[in-house]
């Protein structure tokens, strides 16, 4: 294992500097002068030329970039524009809430999903396997940015039971949860479903069935554990977009996390603030992957030695 943990660590060196570089050259090769976004065609030459001294764009590219990597390596990613605080002090305030949302999120479709797939699949082509992927397509089927108000209009405004937005104590989670876990419980269920009628099938469910072991203990034990697979592979990106932000649930909801202040920034034109951001979201991806890596050695040994 330990071996395994350190081919993946040094593998991801070049990742990390791959995604900071993408990030620096897709921000800095944009079409337009950022400075002139920020301040408008009305801003005089002079304001012009200190903002662009103040965000290193009278450097050269080259100098920029090398600039920007030492900056990530230190932690340092300049200051906002507008509320002159530290980008990365900016985004780590933000960073907890979209971690809260993300896990509560994806526990709440992970707790749906999982149990709906394993009695689908142990009751293939009957009623109830039926009824689970109609309700599973539904779920599909609804966007965030129409669950979101209609689950706002029912249970925030007209029965009061939740707040409408703003992040509290347990009960301001739960719209969001269910807004962003709905479409997630909905894919992984069907997910779960295919892998473990594949599974099913195999010899050594067969043998198991044929030794006298119970159905729960088949279902559970023997199939579900390597059927997993596939779930932790999807289960893993649906998370890493969580924690990039879930942009439009944290805007229905105004939820203070990182997917929310992105659109701040950039509608502040915060050019620092929304370079930050953007690098955080991709870094949220790249960890993520190598959590579900590492999950993955878990769940199969055998890929430890691979």
């Amino acid at each position: 294992m330990k071996y395994f943990l350190a081919r993946r660590l040094l593998t991801l060196v070049p990742v990390v500097w791959g995604v900071v570089s993408l990030v620096f050259f897709i921000i800095h090769l944009t079409p337009g002068d950022p400075v002139e976004i920020m301040l408008g065609e009305t801003a005089s030459k002079a304001d012009m030329e200190s903002l662009r001294k103040e965000l290193g764009l009278d450097k050269s590219i080259l100098s920029q970039y090398l600039g920007f990597i030492g900056e990530v390596a230190t932690g340092d990613l300049g200051r906002s524009l507008f509320t002159k605080k530290g980008v990365f002090e900016s985004i780590m305030e933000r960073y907890g809430a979209t971690v809260e949302l993300a896990l509560t999120s994806m526990a709440l479709a992970l707790i749906l999903a999982i149990p709906l797939g394993v009695i689908a699949a142990s009751r293939k082509d009957t009623s109830v396997d039926r009824v689970s992927m109609a309700l599973s397509l539904v779920g599909v089927s609804m966007p965030s940015f129409w669950i979101g108000p209609l689950l706002i209009m029912v249970f925030a405004i007209d029965l009061g039971w939740f707040p409408v937005s703003g992040r509290g104590g347990v009960e301001s989670l739960v719209l969001p949860s269910i807004t962003l876990g709905t479409a997630m419980a909905a894919i992984l269920s069907r997910l779960t479903r295919s892998t473990m009628i594949e599974t099913l099938g195999e010899d050594y469910i067969t043998t198991a069935r044929a030794k006298g072991a119970r159905g729960a203990i088949v279902l559970y034990k023997h199939a579900l554990s390597n059927a997993l697979l596939p779930v932790v592979t999807v289960a893993g990106l649906q998370l890493g977009s969580l924690l990039a932000g879930a942009i439009i649930t944290e805007t229905i909801f105004a939820w203070p996390g990182v997917g929310r202040l992105t659109i701040q920034a950039i509608n502040a034109r915060d050019y620092p603030l929304a370079q930050g951001c953007v690098l955080t979201i991709a870094l949220s991806y790249v960890f993520v992957n190598l959590l579900v890596d590492i999950v993955y050695a878990i769940i199969d040994p055998r890929i430890r030695y691979k």
